[in-house]
């Protein structure tokens, strides 16, 4: 548990990271909102075309070898951004963010089951959802993190105080920004090599799946629609807790709010809120059932805050934090932070739900489900694309509302279904 804890952590650290590089490289790189958000596409994008190939190389070297095998390919993503930030290259960028998300692919594929099979099932739940807080933490860290790294002089660093500087002043100013990129990803690739190692000497236990009986049924996995209209909520929902967590350094930017790269862990700190919830709350007092369902309607809610609420008045957060001195946000910052709280048990509540009756499928069916992450790469441009055409972050919000309708549809029908008739 403390390895795949660990392992965990590096999962929400590298993934989280993506929040405060956004806006970070829309400046320097001089990108529009849907450029920007190439950045989610590049990361997230590697679960679906590495999906296949990384589940054979884990057929071939086994679960222990392949999870060091992941974090060997992080190592190469991480030391590509030393070449990227000199250059201030975006395709090197996107390159160097696709081979990490390559090396995540292999370990998530490879971690999750450890996390359902390492103890009793009915407690499986349970151990998702602490997985979930270790992995949560560090997206509460790594802004905070990068801002102290990247930005510590630089509260007023935004795009229109780099506009205002000649071109000869701009240029050098974008130079010395990139290159205070290249020590974190050092410290990242150093970090990522002890690990290795860590996994390769550790007592990890290999882990077996039964062999599938290819001539029994053609359809195999797509027989079950618990577990495809599962993925499809995993798509919804990975899609929305990456644009809420993602895009509030983006929007906050295009406010000229101060410390914008820090954003990310407002969201993070209200996701960690609602594992905490689970953690204590399910199944003792709700069922997983429910937590869906709740997810869904109060994310419907925060939606609605983050597209109709005031982008100037500090109300909300002056209330619900202001007293502890933490930077407040508008109240439309504020919802999208909140949505965190919203979808925080989406990811522990469909999984047991839709893993449900499978038998031998599990592992196809678990699979089928990572697969569904590629969602943090296909919404979040669907969001640029809204704002770009509309104009505004603000109204791009909306697209939450497909996502958490098709949870709330999930919650309600999807999970019981167990034919296409």
């Amino acid at each position: 548990m403390t390895i795949v804890g660990i392992l965990f952590f590096i999962f929400g650290f590298v993934t989280w990271l993506n929040g405060s590089l956004i806006p970070f490289l829309q400046i320097i790189c001089d990108l529009n909102e849907f450029q920007a958000l190439l950045v989610t596409f590049a990361f997230y994008i590697a679960y679906t075309v590495m999906a296949l190939p990384m589940s054979y190389l884990l057929k071939r070297t086994g679960y222990k070898d392949g999870m060091a095998i992941g974090l060997a390919i992080m190592v190469v993503g991480a030391l590509l951004f030393i070449p990227a930030a000199m250059s201030a290259n975006f395709l090197v960028f996107l390159l160097a963010l696709f081979i990490l998300g390559t090396g995540l692919t292999i370990l998530q594929t490879a971690s999750n089951p450890y996390v359902v099979l390492i103890g009793p099932s009915e407690s499986a739940a349970m151990r998702i959802s602490i997985m979930g807080l270790i992995n949560k933490a560090a997206g509460v860290l790594v802004p905070i993190v990068f801002t102290a790294l990247v930005l510590s002089d630089l509260t007023s660093f935004n795009a229109e105080s780099i506009a205002q500087l000649s071109e000869k002043d701009r240029e050098v100013q974008i130079v010395e920004l990139s290159s205070r990129l290249v020590m974190p990803y050092l410290f990242m690739a150093a970090a990522l090599c002890g690990l290795v190692a860590l996994v390769k000497l550790s007592s990890l236990p290999e882990i077996e799946f039964e062999e599938e009986d290819k001539a029994e049924d053609k359809l195999g996995i797509m027989q079950f629609p618990q577990v495809v209209l599962g993925s499809v909520a995993i798509f919804a929902y990975v899609g929305i807790e990456v644009i809420a967590g993602d895009t509030i350094g983006l929007y906050g930017s295009s406010l000229d709010l101060e410390n914008f790269a820090s954003f990310t862990s407002y969201t993070m700190m209200f996701m960690v809120v609602g594992y905490i919830i689970g953690v204590i709350c399910i199944p003792k007092y709700f069922s997983q059932e429910t937590a869906l369902i709740s997810s869904a309607i109060a994310g419907g809610l925060c939606t609605l805050g983050a597209v109709f609420g005031s982008e100037t008045s500090h109300l909300i957060s002056d209330i619900l934090w202001g007293w502890t001195g933490i930077q407040t946000l508008p109240n439309s910052l504020t919802f999208v932070a909140m949505m965190g709280l919203a979808h925080a048990l989406v990811w522990p509540a469909v999984w047991p739900l839709a893993l449900q009756g499978l038998g031998r499928y599990t592992a196809q069916g678990s699979a089928l489900l990572i697969m569904g992450i590629s969602g943090g790469a296909i919404l979040p441009l669907a969001f640029g694309a809204i704002a770009d055409g509309a104009g505004s972050l603000q109204i791009a919000y909306v697209l939450g509302f497909a996502c958490y309708a098709f949870i709330f549809f999930y919650a309600i029908k999807g999970h019981k279904m167990r034919s296409w008739k």
